[in-house]
Order: structure tokens, then C-alpha cells, then sequence
């Protein structure tokens, strides 16, 4: 049986739906039953045409357009609800003509092409990534969200601290950008886009004695969203620690790596001490590049001998990423596994750095290298013992500020990143070549520092979302933007005037994308600090501390054990005695099983069509749709059940690639439909439509029903 009614959805802070097919008063009460609050808005066209705006930007709109594409759906409703629904159908404003009026044309007032701010730029590849990172990754993991942490010692006055930073706001553009909202014009599914508005207001809450507790704080502070279309991500909260004046005052700064990286958010400290010292002034001078000067030079760079050199040297297929070996399938209990991240620490004390640092100069590297190499060992042990030579890979921190762009050191902007790094282990091959091998590949890689493991997966022709890597690895070198109060930076002194000691921030370990991150950093005496932060739907806590304990074991060892001669073989072997890591767990297959294509586009950049399955719905339902639409967008759907997360792992590279894109399915496929395209909107992409029509048991006239509404929604070029 085929359903008269068809819809198609407009997501913005108003939705609409353009309603096509016979609709009564008893149907739009049905589907309006779902709603939580508000009187909806509706416009007549004709008879058989409509469009229906919902009240507030979080409308169940899905849930909507299922009801209305559902025969016989009648929930029930309260007498206020009710009274709402004639109230909307009285106030119908009628239009005779049947012009495009649907929700994917401009119309004034509020919605999605109300008026807003300048477009701004194109957003980063890096930025983008971030994006879709934290768009795919799973909900409450804090991924890509910093922090510093500090003891203000002293008094502190609310009112002066939280002037300086509105200074520093004020004059740090990279403060006041924002993703910005989409246009139509913009096209469904574009890329986000970064515009820096004219003022913005710091996030800052002081929590006085005895009402938080720090860790609670701390992670609170991580696990609370930020609005990305928001000016000014990074917040402040304050924890005094005692009652009085005099402090001490914990500080926490949080924010995101979409617009910050850790070096950023050091700069406008120091900006914003200068600002405390001044009374809430900031220091002129002349104009330095920022964040859109940033943008504007990665628009302008040549693409072809980066895209050469990385169809070379990305990490080949089979490399080892991890310090254990692969499991064959999930791990036993894998849906009892324990979620979230663990965290590891290990440190050298300053005469084993130092004899580190030695050796490694000697041998014409640096500690980086010499911790690249150690990690590169164990890689390679993952495989077990034997003698053949075998490629392993990781990701190198990279800063991205070593580009030919002037004052690039001193922009506060999301520059830092991670590239691919392999190389080949050979046991019997002397220690020397391999720190030698490591060290050019770094230098060649750094020549390409602006460039993002993306990138490198799409020239290299597996796949902007390859996965090259599982682990990656940072040394913070010791070039801090804010100098320690024991420096000679006249900063602390002048701070030390106004009664004030502050201690150096400390960066927060944090969960990031890959499984694994090893960090490697001084402190203030001169040991060398390794942390782990593992995910442990990957690799469990015990594994990944081993595999710390272990790296910082051949970095004491590598110094005492290493001559002219001496083989990577040889170094291995004093690990022997010691348990090989355990299995971790396979890379997991995106929830639902991931993308499914039932037919190819006709064209490259024709777009992308996701079938979104009903619950209940046959494996099968939309096979029928191959045949009824005859679009040139690909036909793509995703294994059932089928969530809001499957959604969106599945359609993770259409917007890697800004293709267009368009969500569709039959009735019940409508709520989480639209739960996708509002969760894209809010990542900064401008959201698909959603069009709904027809039942998944209807045979061939529903899928009729459904690839005309197709063709509506993806428009002239369908």
C-alpha cells in the first residue's frame, strides 16, 4: 500500500517540513501529539501541498514526519496539545500557487536562512578532522577538548581577572571566531566554515571553599560541550582552596582543539597576565598573522609535492601500530569490556635525561628521536621474536607552526597536528641506522608540517580515513611561550609586586582519537615525563602501563647499552624475560557495520543518498529504490539496527569530501534521520535534508513514493 503523505525536512533553529499529499486536521494532530511544547506554524499552498514550522530548534521533527508517513498513526493527545493543532490550522496562511515555498527556500525570520554573520573561511583540513573526530567519536569522551591547570597564590580579584581576559578576548581574534551557520546557497553538507564575530564574553564561574571538589571539577569541566558556532571557546573555572582573600586559587582552562592548541593557549595566558598587570588593558603594537591569516595561506598552498612526497612515504599496509599483536576477532567479553581511558606515568630523573640527551646528540639525533626509536622497538616486539625485518608506524606530534609564514610561531590557532611516520625495523641493522632512518623522515616529514594524516591518507590512495596509525607520540620540547617563575622573564616579579605567585600550568592528559598516545615532557628539574593515555576498548589499562614502563626502561637503557655496533636486535634482547604485550582489540567496525552502497554515483561529485533503515525494517528494504530513483547521487545505506551513531560513521567521509549529501528512508526512518543532520549542523557542516515517504512493507509503490520525494529534495540537478 502506498502512503499518500510525503515528507521532506529542513533542519534549522525552526524546523520545516514540506508536506506533500492530503492532510486533514485528525493526521497533523496525530503526528503533533510528539511534540513537546509550542504552537507550530502552517502555510497552505494548495490542498495537497503544505509547510509546517516547528516551534524551537530541538523539535522531535523526525519523529514528526514518521507519524505523519505512518497509516493509521493516532497517539494520543492532550487537550492542550489539541487546542494548539486548531489554533495551526485555523491560522493557516493559504497559498494558491504552488511555488518552490519548501523548507529548503530562503524565507524571512527566523530559521535557517534568517540573517547571519559574514560566511568567513573555509575551515582547515586539521580543524575539519577535529570535527569530524568528535562528530563520530563516542558521546561524553571529551575528545579534542584541552586543559591547563594552575595555583594562583595570593589574592585574587574576580572583576580585575575577568576584565584582563576580556581584554585579551578583545584583541585575539582566534577568541571571538566561531564555525558558522549555513546558508542554502552554501549547499547540503558543505564544509564548515570559520567567521570571527565582533565581541565575545569569556565562560568564567569561581566556585568558592568547600562548594566543588577539584578532580569532579576538572572532569566536568572536559565533559561539558562546547557550542562550536559560539564565539570563544575556552572557558575559566576558579576553585579557592581555602576561605580568605589570600587564596590559594585553582585554576582550570578549558578548550577546544577545533580553534586551540596547547602552544595557543599558552600565548594568550602570557597575554593575559600582561592585561591582569595592566588593569585590564591590553598592550598595542603592531598587527601580527591570526587565525584567518592562517586560513588564507593554507588556501594559497600548492598541493602537488606534498601529495608526491605522501603517495611515497605513507605507512604501508600490514605496519605494526600497536604494542601487542592483533586479535583475531573481539576480545572475549568484548561487550563487558570496560570503556573510557586509562592513564600511565613513567619519569626519568634528571641524570638519566641528561645522559639521554648526551648519547642521542652523539649520535647526531635528539631525545625525540631517541624516544621515536624505543617506541619504534616495541612495535616491532609486537610481532614476536624473529629475525626479518618488519615496517612499523606511529604518528609524529608535529607542531605546525614551522611554515614559511611570518610570526607563524606566535599565532594563536589550532596548528598542531600529527603525520604518519613508518619505518623499517631490522634486528640485525645497527642501532645508529636506526635512529638515523627516524630522524630523516621526521626532518622530511616536518617540511610538510601544515598537513594533516587526512590528506596524507587521500594522496596516498587509501582513503582520507586510512588507518595508518595507532599510536602517536609527543615530546613537548622545552620551548615554553610562558617562561617558569624562577626565569628571568620580569613578568613573575611584577606579578610578585601585586602580591601575586602563580606556578606553571600543567596540560591535562586527554583522551585523543587514537588508542594509544605516549607524551613525553621536562619538568621544572629536569627529569623527563612519559604518560600513557589509552583507549581501553583498544587495549587495557595493565597493557598499555607494560608498554610505558617498558619504553622508559630502554630509554635509561639505550645510553648503557648502544655502541658504535650494537644492533636493535641486541637492544631487544634486554627485554628478554619479559612477557610479550597481550592481544588488543581490532579496530572496531563502525556501528552498524558501516557504509553500504547499493549503487555507485553516476558521476564523481554527484552527491550521496543514505537510506536510513526503520526499526524492523528487512535487511533488504531499499533494494527496490535501485530501480524506482534514477538520481545520479550514490545509493548508500547502513546495516540494521541502525543508530544515530551508525548514521554518522557511515557518512563521515561524504563530508570529509564536502559532497552532497541527502538523508532519506521510509516512514520510522525519520527520527534518527534527523538526529544525524542536527548532530552535522552542530559540528559545522550546513545539514541534509531528510526526506521520508512510504513504509518499508510497502512493495513497489512505496519505494515510488519515496524516490519522488528523493528527487524533490535533491532538486534540478536529480
Amino acid at each position: 500500500m502506498s502512503v499518500a503523505m510525503t515528507v521532506v525536512i529542513a533542519p534549522g533553529s525552526v524546523p520545516a517540513l514540506d508536506l506533500r499529499g492530503p492532510l486533514d486536521q485528525d493526521a497533523l494532530a496525530a503526528a503533533l501529539a510528539a511534540l513537546p511544547s509550542g504552537t507550530p506554524a502552517l502555510r497552505r499552498h494548495t490542498a495537497t501541498h503544505h509547510t509546517l514550522h516547528l516551534p524551537r530548534q530541538h523539535s522531535p521533527a523526525g519523529t514528526v514526519a514518521d507519524l505523519l508517513t505512518t497509516p493509521g498513526a493516532r497517539p494520543r493527545q492532550t487537550p492542550a496539545r489539541a487546542e494548539a493543532v486548531r489554533t495551526a490550522w485555523q491560522d493557516a496562511v493559504p497559498e494558491e500557487a504552488d511555488g518552490p515555498d519548501g523548507p529548503y527556500a530562503p524565507r524571512s525570520g527566523e530559521g535557517p536562512a534568517a540573517v547571519r554573520p559574514a560566511a568567513g573561511l573555509p575551515a582547515s583540513a586539521r580543524q575539519r578532522e577535529v570535527l569530524l573526530d568528535v562528530l563520530t567519536g563516542r558521546p561524553g569522551a571529551g575528545l579534542h577538548v584541552g586543559q591547563l591547570h594552575w595555583r594562583w597564590h595570593g589574592p585574587l580579584d574576580t572583576g580585575r581577572f575577568h576584565a584582563a581576559w576580556e581584554a585579551v578576548f578583545a584583541q585575539e581574534s582566534v577568541l571571538r571566531a566561531a564555525f558558522t551557520d549555513r546558508t542554502p546557497a552554501d549547499g547540503f553538507g558543505s564544509a564548515p566554515r570559520v567567521g570571527v564575530h565582533r565581541s565575545a564574553s569569556l565562560q568564567l564561574v569561581r566556585h568558592h571553599h568547600g562548594s566543588a571538589d577539584w578532580h569532579s571539577l576538572l572532569a566536568s569541566e572536559r565533559l561539558r560541550a562546547f557550542d562550536l558556532h559560539r564565539p570563544g571557546l575556552l572557558r575559566i573555572a576558579l576553585l579557592d582552596e581555602q576561605a580568605g582573600a589570600a587564596g590559594p586559587t585553582r585554576i582550570v582552562l578549558t578548550y577546544h582543539h577545533a580553534m586551540l592548541d596547547g602552544r595557543s593557549v599558552r600565548l594568550l595566558l602570557r597575554a593575559f597576565y600582561r592585561a591582569y598587570l595592566a588593569d585590564g588593558r591590553t598592550a598595542g603594537g603592531e598587527r601580527r598573522p591570526d587565525v584567518l591569516d592562517h586560513l588564507r595561506w593554507l588556501a594559497r598552498q600548492d598541493h602537488a609535492r606534498p601529495r608526491a612526497y605522501w603517495s611515497l612515504a605513507a605507512p604501508p599496509p600490514g605496519s605494526r601500530t600497536l604494542p601487542g599483536p592483533a586479535a583475531a576477532g573481539p576480545r572475549a567479553g568484548a561487550g563487558r569490556a570496560p570503556r573510557g581511558h586509562g592513564l600511565a606515568r613513567q619519569r626519568l630523573s634528571p641524570s638519566e635525561a641528561a645522559r639521554l640527551r648526551d648519547w642521542a646528540a652523539g649520535l647526531g639525533a635528539t631525545e625525540s628521536t631517541a624516544l621515536h626509536a624505543a617506541w619504534a622497538l616495541l612495535l616491532y616486539r609486537s610481532g614476536g621474536p624473529g629475525p626479518a625485518p618488519a615496517p612499523v608506524a606511529f604518528g609524529m606530534a608535529v607542531s605546525g607552526r614551522g611554515i614559511a609564514l611570518e610570526g607563524a610561531a606566535g599565532i594563536p590557532a589550532p596548528l598542531r597536528g600529527a603525520l604518519p611516520v613508518h619505518v623499517d625495523v631490522d634486528p640485525a641493522a645497527p642501532m645508529e641506522r636506526l635512529l638515523a632512518d627516524l630522524r630523516d623522515r621526521a626532518l622530511d616529514a616536518a617540511a610538510y608540517e601544515w598537513v594533516t594524516a587526512g590528506q596524507v591518507g587521500a594522496w596516498s590512495g587509501h582513503g582520507p580515513h586510512a588507518s595508518f596509525t595507532d599510536s602517536v607520540v609527543c615530546f613537548e620540547t622545552p620551548q615554553d611561550p610562558l617562561p617558569g617563575p624562577d626565569g628571568p622573564d620580569p613578568l613573575w616579579s611584577e606579578l610578585a609586586a601585586e602580591g601575586v605567585r602563580v606556578e606553571p600550568p600543567q596540560a591535562v592528559a586527554a583522551p585523543a582519537p587514537e588508542p594509544l598516545a605516549i607524551r613525553a615532557c621536562h619538568d621544572r628539574e629536569g627529569a623527563l615525563l612519559l604518560t600513557a593515555v589509552n583507549d581501553r576498548t583498544r587495549i587495557a589499562d595493565p597493557e598499555a602501563a607494560a608498554a610505558l614502563a617498558r619504553t622508559a626502561r630502554l630509554l635509561r637503557e639505550l645510553p648503557l647499552l648502544t655502541r658504535g655496533s650494537t644492533t636493535a636486535g641486541e637492544v631487544l634482547d634486554s627485554l628478554a624475560g619479559l612477557p610479550l604485550p597481550g592481544p588488543v582489540a581490532p579496530a572496531p567496525l563502525p556501528p552498524g557495520g558501516g557504509l553500504l552502497t547499493l549503487r555507485a554515483a553516476a558521476r564523481p561529485g554527484a552527491g550521496t543518498i543514505l537510506l536510513v533503515p526503520p526499526p524492523g525494517a528487512p535487511e533488504a528494504c531499499y533494494d527496490g529504490l535501485v530501480h524506482a530513483y534514477r538520481g545520479p547521487e550514490a545509493l548508500t545505506t547502513v546495516r540494521a539496527p541502525a543508530d544515530t551513531a551508525a548514521c554518522l560513521a557511515a557518512v563521515r567521509p561524504v563530508l570529509a569530501a564536502g559532497e552532497p549529501l541527502l538523508l532519506g528512508g521510509f516512514s520510522g526512518a525519520g527520527s534518527t534521520a534527523y538526529e544525524a543532520t542536527r548532530r552535522i549542523a552542530a559540528h559545522g557542516w550546513r545539514p541534509p535534508l531528510v526526506a521520508i515517504a512510504g513504509t518499508a512493507d510497502g512493495g513497489a509503490a512505496s519505494a515510488r513514493d519515496l524516490a519522488r520525494t528523493l528527487a524533490a529534495a535533491a532538486g534540478p540537478g536529480a
